[in-house]
């Protein structure tokens, strides 16, 4: 579940990005005005980003009543919210509010499609740290809300040792001292890339719970898959790098645990989702 502090400084910052006075409104709209207003999914998918949506119109002092909930598929041109308020704070939210929306939608869409193309497998669809700086919160509970699920969030709590550190570290003497270093502080998820055959002993060899296979073929992450569990049985295999909608089946049938795809947040098309005010009176 997204922390609240942190779905509010989102809302509060889609907001102070339109500044603070909305002129076009101060001179069109009568003070006192009331409206409503339709949430419309125009294209249809998958709806998410909805908590993002209700902080901005709180924080309008506007309320959204949702014909959907979270995490549900929606026909094309459905009406999924009702928007009350007056007609002044309606029209402060609808940017904001529609532009998390439409974000979180697609992200969520896209990532359901992967989540049913590997269907009947054990394997899992993760999101990766691709995200929009600042709106990290919003993508991974959009991944999750597709049926995704969660990744690490940032560098503090899980280790994963990528081609750079494997540099640093000079070999598979110091990758067992460093795994051995972090499970002292406590850490116990030890993700670690591998390139080669090699390499996958030595990460078995140090401890790692997850061996990262990244840009290999299907066969290869069979492969590699069963060696790893020969030497350390239990240990999971995630694969990435290269995966689409396309070929994301045989990487689940070829024996990997997760597959990581950059691509769900860091290249998403918008949803369409527009808001139709249908009815204002001045009070």
């Amino acid at each position: 579940m997204t922390p609240r502090r942190e779905i509010e400084r989102i809302a509060a910052a889609a907001l102070a990005e339109d500044g603070d006075t909305d002129i076009t409104t101060a001179v069109t709209v009568r003070p006192g005005t009331t409206a409503e207003g339709l949430i419309e999914y125009r294209d249809g998918g998958v709806l998410a980003g909805t908590v993002f949506a209700d902080a901005v119109a709180l924080a309008c002092r506007c309320t959204i009543k949702w014909q959907n909930v979270e995490g549900s598929t929606v026909a094309p041109g459905m009406a999924v919210g009702l928007v009350r308020g007056e007609l002044a704070a309606i029209l402060r939210a609808e940017r904001p509010m529609l532009n998390l929306l439409q974000r979180a939608c697609g992200i969520a869409t896209i990532t359901r499609a992967y989540v049913d193309a590997v269907r009947g497998t054990s394997c899992r669809i993760l999101h990766t740290r691709k995200t929009v700086p600042g709106l990290r919160a919003l993508d991974v509970a959009a991944v999750i809300a597709g049926g995704g699920h969660r990744h690490r969030v940032d560098l503090a709590h899980e280790v994963m040792v990528k081609d750079n550190y494997w540099q640093a570290l000079g070999g598979g003497e110091g990758l067992g001292q460093a795994l051995a270093e972090a499970k002292k502080r406590g850490v116990t998820a030890l993700y670690v890339e591998v390139e080669s055959v090699e390499q996958l002993k030595l990460a078995c060899a140090a401890g790692a719970t997850r061996l990262l296979v990244d840009n290999q073929r299907p066969e290869t992450v069979e492969d590699w898959g069963r060696r790893a569990r020969a030497l350390s049985p239990g240990i999971e295999i995630e694969a990435t790098g290269g995966i689409t909608l396309a070929n994301v089946r045989a990487y689940a049938e070829a024996g990997a645990d997760y597959i990581s795809i950059g691509a769900l947040t860091h290249s998403v098309k918008a949803a369409d989702i527009a808001l139709e005010v249908r009815y204002s009176k001045r009070n």
